[in-house]
């Protein structure tokens, strides 16, 4: 499962582009979690961590509905991690900056630069970068309800 995302003025958004983007990056992870909780419910057990964004802490101009999926995730994340606690299910979240991703091919080289020039470690992320968060927080114990940033120091 992969989220999408979409460039556009909020004025000029559609009925189909807020409801393809709450139903494809908040909907799905909502009923991909459902399921997978009743499983860890019955077993006592269960780590779950959801992607978010940078632009669902901070914002993103011309990704409102964008930014405002991701921040529903935050928000689930920590009603969760507090609602499955006592089950000894984790629940996390991780807000990536720009990572080079499919989702991100479409920027020019020339984009990209102009990114790297705003983050203090001026490089953006890879794939890895997310997959070293994601071990961690599956292997530490005793983290939930956390939305951990990799963004290289872009969003402070």
């Amino acid at each position: 499962m992969h989220g999408i995302s979409q460039i556009k003025l909020f004025t000029d958004l559609t009925d189909e582009d807020i409801n393809n983007m709450i139903d494809i990056n908040l909907k799905s992870v909502f009923y991909v979690t459902q399921e997978g909780v009743k499983n860890m419910i019955q077993n006592k057990e269960g780590c779950i961590i959801n992607m978010s964004s940078i632009w669902g802490i901070t914002g993103g101009s011309c990704e409102v509905h964008y930014s405002a999926t991701k921040a529903g995730i935050i928000g689930m994340t920590k009603a969760l991690a507090k609602e499955l606690g006592p089950s000894n299910i984790r629940v996390n979240a991780i807000a990536p900056g720009l990572i080079m991703t499919d989702m991100n091919k479409e920027l020019s080289k020339e984009e990209i630069k102009d990114v790297e020039a705003e983050i203090p470690l001026m490089k953006i992320g890879m794939p890895e970068d997310i997959a070293d968060c994601v071990y961690m927080l599956i292997k530490n114990e005793y983290i939930t309800g956390e939305v951990i940033k990799i963004d290289g120091g872009w969003i402070a």
